[in-house]
């Protein structure tokens, strides 16, 4: 069942990002990544709430792990850098600036290859 609970979030997640960018580019013909900014400002929002109010496995796999999985990755690092950021800032820092510049160098290489 556990897989179902993820696959079912992860699939409503992505259909829900992909409408969201189709919209937003029609709204706007910006090269800004209006909708992706969107998606992972709420995403950031939604898995925060979902962790700080909720410890049904049910809905954790549904929504944090599937839906926001899906939605957005970007709330996930959002949600571990506050972590960090309420208990640890030297390593709140180092996990900013390793994940931003290996995510960076890892795009870099996947461009150029």
């Amino acid at each position: 069942m556990t897989f179902v609970w993820i696959a079912t979030g992860a699939f409503i997640g992505a259909i829900l990002r992909f409408t969201i960018g189709q919209v937003m580019k029609t709204w706007s013909d910006s090269t800004f990544p209006w909708a992706t900014l969107f998606v992972n400002v709420t995403g950031s929002f939604g898995l925060g709430y979902l962790y700080a109010h909720t410890d049904q496995q049910s809905l954790i796999l549904f929504l944090g792990i599937g839906f926001f999985g899906s939605f957005t990755t970007f709330s996930t690092l959002k949600l571990e850098l506050m972590r960090f950021a309420t208990k640890d800032w030297i390593r709140f820092g180092l996990y900013l600036l390793t994940t931003y510049l290996f995510g960076l160098i890892a795009a870099y290489i996947g461009l150029t290859m």
